[in-house]
């Protein structure tokens, strides 16, 4: 399918059809970047894509912490945490 580059401002634009939009999942924002010369239009990635993911990782790799755990306590340690 082609399409006119129209002119925006001091910006260029392409409309996309409506059913095209559709069919690719984009409402309301995109992600755009340059792939080997292309330009790729894709759909916004939503707030905690992939948690699911991560977590089942995790869960797999015996639930380990990603930082290091400190090995000296703290004036806060001492002072204020309250241990059951």
């Amino acid at each position: 399918m082609k399409a006119p580059v129209i002119k925006i401002g001091n910006s260029r634009g392409v409309r996309i059809p409506k059913v095209l939009l559709e069919q690719c999942g984009i409402e309301d924002e995109v992600n755009m970047e340059l792939l080997d010369r292309k330009l790729v239009i894709s759909q916004s990635s939503q707030a905690r894509e992939g948690w699911a993911e991560s977590f089942q990782s995790m869960n797999a790799n015996d639930d380990v912490l990603l930082d290091p755990a400190t090995t000296t306590d703290t004036k806060w340690d001492d002072e204020e945490w309250e241990w059951e």
